[in-house]
């Protein structure tokens, strides 16, 4: 047997993603999925008055857990259908219920049912795991709810705001993204038994004739799988526009966390916030005193893979021909867990950033105080106003200290000396000594403070109560 470093793996798998997202999408818990699917269909169906015995779906059950993957590899080279390979697998396991196993069914019944039931679990930790990073930035958020720092447009210096509010900013993006995966969980149907081509005739036949025990046996099956409805009508897949749905809804939460990490990144550069960064942490292999922003830079990367991965979904259901086409098999295959594996590594990595964010307070005032002045010229000019004296002279007189101290900033020693001038400047008496007042940056951060209060009892508080029970399942990975 060949060793796991002799072939390739998806990095996913073997780097970023969690053991319960990698089970969740394992060939074995598909296989387990897929005999689930059958037990509930042949149990319905006797309960539904077929000819099948307890002691056949007994054997079925008995025989659940009893994978052998290597003999299913066999028997699908030989035959060249894998539900098939299965379904003999399985027969072979169970052969007291062989006759009866796949009865009236179609390959899709157990392919897309798993495939919806994998879904359904992989956005329930995906769920969790939006939960464990509104927690950890809630805290983030209140600890910093009043500390002064620059704000920016274009990456441009702006009216201060506070890095607490800067934080709900992140925060509020994945409580959207926990909205959207909350109701596609609510809205996910199951695709039910439908038959070959959707229109239920082998089960028809079955319970000859009998509509109202068809329409009963797809709704035995659904709920038995645990979901609270079938597609109303499909062809022989469910439709392919509930992935693009469901990828769409991934790519939200990649898009989010791309976010967040981009503004760590550019916090880092300025030395203000910094991501956790380890003891024995290597931040360069030539330059020992760097503190590469790694996780972020981490973050960025795979979040950039899982945007691109969202259109494939819009592409397979815009090429589904009449009633399906094969070639979204395969697509699918890649498509569907990747993108699970994905959201589930990069909400790891926002959760372990946004616990250990290290805030330098001293750099944020440093770099505050720096561009200050400027921000309030306009507050030193009307209190100039109000101390009697022409506003236009003022103005005129502010202009041309603004602009010396801005060169001087620029192309000398990077001194911002504007408080200075001002303060020397015999019109500017009155205001003197109430300078260092009017340019206190908690002037300028407006209702940022209460915001961040308001913001977190009103909207995030509830969300969190309602989930105090959701927590992300153990086995993370390394981040």
């Amino acid at each position: 047997m060949s060793d796991i470093h002799d072939t390739y793996c998806s990095p996913l798998a073997t780097r970023y993603a969690s053991r319960p997202m990698q089970e969740n999408f394992s060939a074995r818990r598909r296989a387990l999925v897929w005999r689930d699917l059958w037990i509930a269909l042949a149990d319905c169906q006797r309960e539904l008055g077929l000819e099948i015995s307890e002691q056949q779906i007994q054997a079925l059950r008995d025989a659940r857990e009893d994978v052998d993957l290597e003999r299913v590899a066999a028997l699908e080279r030989e035959l060249r259908h894998d539900v098939m390979a299965h379904v003999h697998a399985f027969g072979e396991k169970a052969p007291a219920a062989k006759a009866i196993l796949h009865l009236g069914a179609t390959s899709c019944f157990v392919a897309d049912g798993a495939d919806l039931v994998l879904i359904q679990e992989g956005l329930r930790i995906v769920r969790a795991r939006l939960v464990g990073v509104a927690r950890a930035l809630n805290e983030f958020c209140r600890e910093q709810r009043e500390l002064p720092i620059l704000g920016f447009t274009h990456f441009q210096p702006a009216q201060p705001t506070t890095l607490g509010k800067r934080a709900t900013l992140w925060l509020q993006d994945f409580l959207l993204d926990l909205e959207e995966v909350e109701a596609l969980l609510e809205r996910l149907p199951f695709r039910g038994v439908k038959g070959t081509t959707g229109t239920q005739a082998s089960f028809l036949q079955l319970f000859g004739g009998d509509h109202d025990k068809v329409r009963q046996l797809d709704r035995l099956v659904t709920e038995r799988l645990g979901f609270s409805r079938s597609v109303a009508v499909c062809g022989q897949t469910y439709p392919r526009k509930w992935d693009a749905l469901v990828l769409h809804v991934l790519a939200g939460v990649a898009a989010s966390a791309a976010k967040f990490a981009v503004d760590i990144r550019l916090l880092a550069h300025r030395r203000e916030v910094e991501e956790p960064f380890g003891k024995k942490q290597v931040g360069s292999s030539a330059m020992p005193y760097k503190r590469n922003p790694m996780r972020s830079e981490r973050i960025g990367a795979l979040s950039r893979y899982l945007l691109h991965l969202a259109p494939n979904g819009l592409d397979t259901a815009a090429n589904q021909w009449l009633e399906r086409t094969l070639d979204d098999s395969a697509n699918r295959r890649l498509a569907i867990p990747e993108s699970f594996l994905a959201a589930d590594a990069i909400l790891q990595l926002v959760q372990d950033v946004a616990s250990g964010l290290v805030v330098y307070p001293r750099v944020i005032a440093s770099e505050l105080a720096r561009e200050m002045p400027f921000m309030a010229t306009e507050t030193i000019l009307m209190a100039a106003v109000q101390g009697g004296g022409d506003r236009q002279e003022f103005h005129g007189r502010i202009r041309v200290h603004s602009h010396a101290a801005a060169a001087r900033l620029k192309t000398e020693d990077g001194v911002n000396d504007l408080l200075e001038r001002i303060s020397g400047d015999p019109a500017f008496a009155a205001v003197r000594d109430a300078l260092p007042d009017l340019v206190d940056p908690r002037r300028f951060v407006g209702r940022a403070p209460q915001q961040v209060d308001e913001f977190l009892a009103e909207v995030v508080a509830p969300v969190l109560r309602e989930r105090a029970t959701v927590r992300p399942p153990e086995g993370g990975v390394r981040v």
